[in-house]
């Protein structure tokens, strides 16, 4: 859907993205991830053409980036920018004919999305009258009710209860199973894995990391395994050290469970031969980085 290439962007003294190219599959959801002040925004902004990178291009299926590609965009910015005087029900309306759409058919989707949130009722409230959470479901029904072929989420859940949250969460899920590419972009952790098929994580202005979500997590996969077990009779100490693990140590709390990294070079089936005469094997679960782990690994290892 978009190829990102050699983006160069610099504020005064800043340079908030250097040598940026990221590569966002069609169809597919994008996490968009990094520290504050890492660069997302400023991507974000020259992909709604908010203003314009000093060098490098876009391409936006397949066509050079240009102002009739903004109506097959929906933005959702982190700082959220509806009129807080305003009635809700005509804010809307004026969104949607914004980004092309004829009035009665704007209302047509605006009660279509109303109903589906349950918030039928704040047509004509005002923004100022909502809680935070509440204006964020304005803002994302504003977000997509043009139906954009290409979705961008600053940081979507800020403000959301864990109950809209989910909602919201399905809703995003329900868009990209129809085709609709969606750009996720946060710094936190928690609901990428649930979301994203691919990723690219900036630091300090630069991609330090690109990929699709499980081929990063196979990558970092260390050979570390937990092993619930039973004793047998004859057990002699297993808790050493062995040429076939860099280390192994007991679980707290769990006295029949093992946490053992398996060194390079040797496999569980190694290991499992080693101590199955000294105890019974119940249970074996790879223990696989989370994103939040990968995350903070890349980015230390950045600073």
């Amino acid at each position: 859907m978009l190829d990102i290439h050699n983006i160069v962007k610099q504020y005064a003294n800043h340079k908030a993205l250097d040598d940026v190219t990221i590569h966002i599959p069609k169809g597919k959801i994008f996490g968009l991830l990094g520290p504050n002040g890492a660069g997302k925004t400023s991507l974000i902004r020259i992909i709604n053409q908010i203003t314009a990178p000093d060098s490098g291009k876009i391409i936006f299926d397949g066509e050079e980036l240009n102002s009739s590609h903004i109506g097959r965009i929906g933005y959702l910015p982190e700082e959220r920018g509806l009129y807080k005087k305003m009635q809700i029900g005509e804010q809307m309306v004026y969104l949607a004919q914004l980004k092309g759409l004829k009035k009665q058919e704007a209302k047509e989707k605006i009660k279509y999305w109303f109903e589906k949130l349950n918030i039928e009722s704040w047509w004509d409230k005002k923004v100022e009258d909502l809680s935070k959470g509440m204006q964020q479901k304005v803002q994302f029904v504003a977000t997509v009710l043009h139906e954009p072929e290409l979705i961008i989420l600053d940081e979507p859940f800020s403000g959301f209860d864990p109950v809209n949250a989910q909602v919201i969460q399905d809703e995003i899920l329900e868009l990209n199973k129809k085709g609709t590419t969606i750009i996720y972009s946060t710094h936190r952790m928690e609901s990428v894995e649930a979301l994203c098929d691919h990723i690219a994580l900036l630091n300090k202005s630069k991609v330090i990391l690109e990929g699709s979500v499980k081929e990063i997590k196979d990558k970092y996969r260390n050979q570390s395994y937990k092993i619930e077990y039973n004793l047998k009779p004859t057990v002699s100490s297993i808790l050493t050290e062995h040429e076939l693990w860099k280390n192994i140590e007991q679980v707290n709390n769990e006295p029949n469970t093992l946490m053992i990294q398996i060194n390079e070079g040797k496999t569980l089936n190694d290991v499992l031969f080693n101590l199955m005469p000294q105890i019974e094997v119940q249970q074996i679960f790879e223990i696989v980085p989370s994103m939040h782990e990968i995350f903070i690994d890349k980015v230390t290892d950045k600073k």
